[in-house]
């Protein structure tokens, strides 16, 4: 059974990240979600890693704030795709997470999405990319909303454009 991994590196990344979870609900793509912390937990986030990789998890996306190790420390543990999502707070409002997210040494790669809800629903999307090179039906799904996302533009402006 394929599927996608969501971590979270506190409760507190919850309210966020259920968002990444109800897209793919939509989507009726399987997905695990738990909390683990690179740092004050990292047996159980090595260990949980290691056991999603043996049901079939093809990606895992980890929410972290603050430090946002996390992803970094998937990345170091699987070579199997790691999607970063940095969460808002701390000193820096969620900058020192989306540096320490994006900033990843040669070979061990995190693709970073954006801060906050847009991050973790970008992450799922792109965890259903991912799962779509091998899936037609999703491919099909996906291609689908995005026609919808185009008319909706396309609605929206005939309600208010003005053109000469």
């Amino acid at each position: 059974m394929k599927f996608v991994s969501i971590i979270m590196g506190s409760k507190s990344d919850y309210e966020i990240m259920k968002n990444c979870a109800d897209t793919f609900e939509q989507f009726n793509v399987k997905y695990e979600l738990i909390i683990s912390s690179a740092h004050r937990s990292p047996e159980r986030t090595k260990e949980y890693v290691k056991e999603a990789e043996e049901k079939g998890a093809v990606a895992f996306i980890a929410a972290a704030g603050m430090a946002a190790h996390l992803a970094g420390a998937l990345a170091a543990t699987t070579t199997k795709p790691i999607i970063g999502v940095p969460m808002k707070g701390g000193a820096m409002d969620g900058m020192d997470a989306m540096l320490s997210t994006v900033q990843m040494p040669a070979g061990m790669p995190v693709a970073t999405v954006a801060l906050g809800k847009a991050g973790a629903i970008n992450a799922a999307y792109l965890a259903m990319q991912i799962l779509a090179i091998s899936d037609k039906d999703l491919a099909v799904k996906l291609k689908e909303d995005r026609m919808v996302k185009a008319k909706a533009v396309e609605s929206d402006s005939k309600d208010i454009e003005v053109i000469l």
